[in-house]
């Protein structure tokens, strides 16, 4: 795979406006490497040697940071990535037998995509999100509260177009690629949609101001 002049002129558009932020141009790696995710669906031997070119670093180099970092996918993601969190208390509450069951209902399993390249699963070990568990994701999109039942459901309504929502955040799903771009500094103006703190996460503060807790002065 090359990329066309069209998408080439597109991206080094893209990574020059990234670039300009950052006083070192190679401190501008990451956000590249999500850059050309956005394109390929993953991170492709062209997205790496488009980072190192335009960053004047070694695709080595490019190659060490984007094997280091999980969100960096070394083979094609599906239009909806999901992620279950296996850490302690999602486990403990069910994210085990949500991803058992949900890896079965799908037939693929962890960084695995499905043959027709609409659900791609993976293991996560910590979605920040224990006042919900157990909780999944959707490009990056929180899903709370889940259960086997309704991990299957919302799996199902992805593969058949369903119209799907984030229970906190954005009003509307994006696909993997279009929440790569994001990732990468590229607004998709929908930072602000909805309520990014549920009730639950709001427990403890309430609780503090109720019987006058502070946090002890420096």
């Amino acid at each position: 795979m090359t990329y066309s002049p069209e998408v080439r002129e597109r991206l080094e558009r893209d990574a020059k406006e990234i670039i300009g932020r950052y006083p070192k141009t190679r401190s501008a790696l990451l956000p590249l490497l999500h850059l050309v995710q956005s394109e390929d669906g993953y991170v492709s031997d062209d997205g790496q040697e488009f980072c190192a070119e335009m960053l004047g670093i070694s695709k080595a180099e490019v190659t060490g940071v984007a094997t280091f970092y999980t969100m960096y996918k070394r083979k094609p993601a599906g239009e909806y990535h999901v992620g279950v969190c296996i850490n302690a208390l999602c486990a403990v509450m069910g994210g085990d037998q949500i991803w058992e069951e949900l890896s079965e209902h799908v037939g693929v399993g962890h960084d695995e995509a499905t043959p027709d390249g609409k659900i791609s699963l993976e293991r996560l070990e910590c979605n920040a999100a224990c006042d919900f568990a157990p909780v999944m994701m959707v490009n990056w999109e929180f899903f709370d509260n889940q259960t086997p039942e309704s991990a299957k459901q919302l799996v199902d309504d992805l593969r058949a177009g369903k119209e799907v929502r984030p229970t906190r955040g954005p009003k509307r799903l994006c696909t993997f690629k279009e929440a790569s771009r994001v990732l990468a500094g590229l607004p998709d103006d929908q930072a602000g949609e909805g309520p990014s703190a549920g009730e639950p996460s709001l427990e403890g503060l309430k609780l503090a101001k109720a019987k006058g807790w502070k946090a002890p002065e420096a």
